[in-house]
Order: C-alpha cells, then structure tokens, then sequence
C-alpha cells in the first residue's frame, strides 16, 4: 500500500511498504517499514511535519541519530539501541540527522486513535503521552515481529488481524507511557537525563554497580535521581532494573534452556535463591514454572 502519511517519503525511501487500518471508528493507525541505506553518504535529514499525533519508532538494530533543531546546532548524537522505541509528539514536527542505516518500523497515531481505544478498552483515558528515546519495550518488539509478516504480504489484505494489533499497540502505549507530568507538575528528570541513567544501567545490568553511578550517569545526586526517577515512571531505578534483569531471563531460559543458577551467574545475581526471589516478584511464579508454561 502506499504510504498515506507520506513517512517514507519524509525518510528518503518513498517505495517503502506501508499498512494503513481504523481499528475503531475513524481515526487511522499506519505503520511502514523503513529500511533507510545511506550508501556512502555522511547523513541524512529527515523532517515531519506538524500534526496532531505521535510518531513511534520501533528499531530492529542499532542505529545513530541526532536531533535537529531550525537555528541551533545539531544535538548530540546518540545511540538507540535494537529492541528500543522512540516515541515523539508532532505537535511542533520533529527532525533528526541520520548517521547510520535504519532498520525499523514508523508508526503515525493521532491523538484522535488513542481516544478512540481508551473508550473501546480497558486502555487508561488518552490524557497524552510522555517523549521517550531509546526506550527498550519487549511488548512492542513481539508487536512490531506480529507486523512483519503483514507488511511482506504484497496483495492479501490484513484485515481484523492489524486491527488487533493496532488497538493492542495503542493501549500498551497508554498503559505503560502515560503523560505523568500534567498529573506531578513536571519531573526533574528530563527525557535525556532518563535516557543516559537507564543507558548505564544496561551497560552495566549483568554487574553489581551502585545506583550512585547511575545517577551520576544522569548527572544528579542518588536522592534527587531516585526521587526524579520514580516521578517519572512510577518506578523506583532498582524495581526498573530489576524487571530489566527478568526480562533477559526469560530470554535464556527460553532461546538457550540454561539452569535457573546459570542464568542467575549471568543476571547480576548473587546467587539462585535470590534471582528466584526477584522473578517470582515480577512474574508471580518460579523461572521453573514459567518456562514450563511458556513451552506447553
């Protein structure tokens, strides 16, 4: 399908296979795979315009990228990491300096779709949305591979399958990113700040490390970052790293069968009892019990 959005086109690539759906009434949801080569060039700037919607961004590898501002310097270039999102408000339109290829799925949501799904679910009402850069969301990782298969199809029509995942994307957006500034009146821990306090903490996630480095990272103080994090994303920054911890895991004990001890060795754990203390309070069950009941 062609790009109704024109998303592609904005990225260089205006070929690019596109999906387009009204999941509830008439607000549309679209997504077009992006495969961006910059074969020798240096960058490559790509403007959105203004618009009353989200862009989400989901990578599929590693890529780098910078912002452009009209008048100023570029920001700093940045890596966002494979499995990670970036979701940005068009109120103002948005603009970035490609320095790398992209692998990647683009996603235009009016804010019209998100009030649409806050009625036909059990979504949090659409009250916005909060930036995020780098985020790494497994949910959306396992949505974006559900869309692959769609978007290679060249004739069939996706029908109530991309209505589903729409709505299911949609409400995990809500869910999970709610705009908690109009509620706290603002945080103390910008997008950026956030972004380099949870990259340290992947860097370092299979390593006993202070929650002083980590605020460092963010260039605050331990109280004030513990204090400005958990504003921020309802969580403490251990309870963050820890469901972090849990999600890798799940992946070796699923993609690699390993033992309960060597995948507590190679979480940050100090030893088994306390890596199953930590699962079970994630998931609710033993690493034993979930991978028996992700295998039936």
């Amino acid at each position: 399908m062609t790009d109704p959005n024109g998303i592609g086109a904005h990225f260089g690539e205006p070929k690019a296979r596109s999906l387009m759906v009204r999941p509830v009434r008439d607000a549309r949801f679209s997504v077009t795979r992006l495969q961006c080569r910059l074969d020798g060039a240096l960058s490559r700037v790509v403007s959105l315009p203004a618009d009353d919607a989200y862009f989400l961004m989901f990578y599929f590898k590693d890529v780098m990228h910078c912002d452009v501002v009209a008048g100023e310097s570029d920001s700093e270039i940045r890596r966002y990491r494979q499995g990670s999102i970036c979701l940005v408000d068009l109120v103002q339109g948005a603009s970035i300096r490609l320095v790398s290829d992209l692998d990647s799925l683009a996603f235009h949501l009016p804010r019209a779709l998100f009030r649409e799904v806050s009625e036909f679910s059990h979504a949090p009402a659409a009250t916005g949305l909060r930036c995020r850069r780098g985020e790494i969301d497994d949910v959306m990782h396992n949505l974006a591979l559900a869309l692959l298969p769609l978007l290679a199809e060249s004739e069939n029509e996706p029908g109530p399958v991309l209505r589903h995942i729409a709505v299911a994307i949609c409400a995990h957006l809500l869910h999970s990113y709610p705009d908690r500034a109009t509620l706290s009146g603002g945080p103390d821990l910008t997008v950026w700040q956030e972004k380099a306090a949870k990259d340290f903490m992947i860097d370092h996630w299979a390593k006993d490390f202070s929650m002083a480095a980590a605020a460092a990272a963010a260039n605050l103080s331990q109280g004030d970052f513990a204090a400005a994090f958990a504003a921020l994303t309802g969580q403490t920054p251990e309870e963050w790293l820890m469901r972090y911890r849990i999600g890798r895991a799940k992946r070796y004990l699923i993609e690699k069968g390993w033992s309960c001890a060597k995948v507590a060795a190679s979480c940050g754990y100090a030893d088994e009892t306390r890596f199953i203390e930590a699962f079970r309070e994630v998931t609710g069950v033993t690493p034993t019990a979930w991978r028996a009941r992700w295998l039936q």
